[in-house]
């Protein structure tokens, strides 16, 4: 697949809104869908996309249908590809990332959505951006047998909270999850494990200090805290912390990423 990249030499000027509006007639459901994936979960590699948007096609023609209509949406203008591969070169299409570009972030913001320009980010930051999005994948293939939906899933900017105060809370993503009876809410902080632990401590504070203040998150609800982490020892490291906090609503929880998904459903139908 042919990419324009994200990079220093590859900053170019923004399209016209002629070619907005002309995309805008043009897209197909999917294409759309596609790109509202990109703007609320900001980085998103290959597979994900191709389990997201790709999975009722045979699995023959799957990957080979992923490639050719991200490789339009490239050349269109609204997504564009890291430099950075997920598994490398020899990984080819599957392991490429992508990010909105001008087209994609000019639609993106008609939808009311807010964007920040693609950098291409450290080897850190992208694995910290692509667990964010993998949560929201695997929470929606889940879904798929049946039982629950996911409502909502927005990862940073567009996940940040107002404190009340003029700061902002600053969530790595903002789930909801929802049945016929019931929806619940989270907030997401994903920890890769390289955080020391009072710095983390401080964090999760945050959080409790705005509960304590009767402070209320989206659609008037208080969303609860799930820190998801690397190893078992790490979340049992987490854990201590959160039994030694003041934390009386239950309102933190820390989870390995491997049980993440099960943990939220399982809390949705309890």
């Amino acid at each position: 697949m042919t990419a324009r990249r994200v990079g220093a030499g590859s900053r170019a000027l923004r399209v016209r809104q002629a070619h907005v509006d002309w995309l805008d007639a043009r897209l197909s459901a999917r294409d759309r869908t596609i790109v509202q994936t990109v703007a609320r979960l900001r980085l998103v590699s290959s597979s994900q996309l191709e389990r997201l948007h790709f999975s009722e096609l045979a699995a023959p023609t799957r990957a080979r249908i992923r490639r050719r209509v991200l490789a339009r949406l490239v050349a269109w203008r609204l997504l564009m590809s890291l430099e950075r591969r997920i598994g490398g070169v020899r990984a080819g299409s599957a392991g490429l990332v992508f990010a909105l570009d001008s087209a994609g972030q000019q639609l993106a913001r008609l939808d009311g959505s807010p964007v920040r320009r693609p950098r291409e980010p450290s080897v850190a930051l992208l694995g910290h951006s692509l667990a964010a999005s993998e949560l929201c994948v695997a929470l929606v293939e889940l879904s798929r047998a049946g039982g629950f939906t996911v409502a909502s899933y927005q990862t940073e900017p567009g996940c940040w909270h107002p404190n009340g105060v003029g700061g902002w809370l600053k969530p790595d993503a903002y789930c909801k999850l929802a049945t016929h009876e019931f929806d619940d809410h989270w907030w997401i902080e994903v920890d890769r494990g390289t955080e020391h632990l009072p710095t983390l401590r401080r964090k999760l504070m945050v959080y409790l200090d705005y509960a304590a203040v009767g402070g209320l998150g989206p659609n008037g609800i208080l969303p609860r805290v799930l820190v998801t982490v690397p190893t078992e020892a790490r979340r049992m490291a987490i854990a201590e912390i959160i039994e030694r906090l003041p934390d009386t609503d239950k309102l933190l929880h820390v989870v390995t990423e491997a049980q993440a998904t099960n943990y939220l459903v399982r809390m949705l139908r309890e």
